[in-house]
C-alpha cells in the first residue's frame, strides 16, 4: 500500500516539474496535475511515477489530447493508465473514486491524477482516501488538499460519511 504521509505534502506549493508536466504532492505516492500529454508521459516515468489516472473527459476543451493518446503512451512507457471522467464541477463519481482506491490498493505506486486544474484529481483523492481502510482521518484530508492547493471544504460531509463506513480494525 502507497504509505501516505501528509508532511510530504507540506512541500505542495513549490511543485515538481516532470517533463513540462506540473506536479504537486498530495501525500507521498500520491501527484496532482493539471492536463498531460502524451509527450510528457516518458518524463513522468523516468521520474518514477507508475500509474496514471485522467479524470478528465474527452473533449472537454479543443486541442485536448484523448484518454487514448495518453493512454497508449502510457502503455509505452510501462505505466499503468485509467480513464474515470469527471464532469468539471460536479462531484467525483464513483468509478472515479474507485479508480483511484485501485491504484492505491498497489504497494510501491506512485500515481499521477490529472484534470485541466486538478481540481478533479484532489476532490477524487479525498473520497478514495476517506473511504480507504486505515487512511487518514477528516482534518489530515482536508490538509493534504489544502496544502496542494485544492480545497476540499465542500466535501466534508462525503468525506465524514465514508469513513463512518470503513471497516474498523482491531
Amino acid at each position: 500500500m502507497v504509505a501516505l504521509l501528509v508532511a510530504t505534502a507540506a512541500r505542495a506549493a513549490d511543485g515538481v516539474e516532470g517533463q513540462d508536466a506540473r506536479l504537486t504532492p498530495v501525500v507521498a505516492g500520491v501527484w496532482i496535475a493539471g492536463q498531460i500529454t502524451p509527450q510528457q508521459v516518458e518524463g513522468l516515468a523516468a521520474r518514477g511515477m507508475t500509474a496514471i489516472i485522467d479524470l478528465r473527459p474527452d473533449d472537454e476543451e479543443a486541442g485536448q489530447p484523448s484518454s487514448q493518446q495518453v493512454g497508449n503512451a502510457a502503455e509505452r512507457a510501462g505505466l499503468s493508465f485509467s480513464y474515470a471522467p469527471v464532469e468539471r464541477g460536479g462531484l467525483p463519481e464513483q468509478a472515479a473514486v474507485d479508480a483511484v482506491s485501485r491504484a492505491l490498493l498497489h504497494p510501491g505506486t506512485t500515481v499521477v491524477l490529472y484534470c485541466h486544474s486538478g481540481r478533479r484529481a484532489a476532490r477524487a483523492w479525498a473520497l478514495a482516501e476517506a473511504s480507504r481502510n486505515g487512511g487518514l482521518e477528516a482534518e489530515a484530508i482536508e490538509a493534504a488538499a489544502k496544502s496542494a492547493g485544492q480545497p476540499v471544504d465542500d466535501l466534508q460531509e462525503q468525506i465524514a460519511a465514508r469513513i463512518a463506513t470503513r471497516v474498523k480494525l482491531p
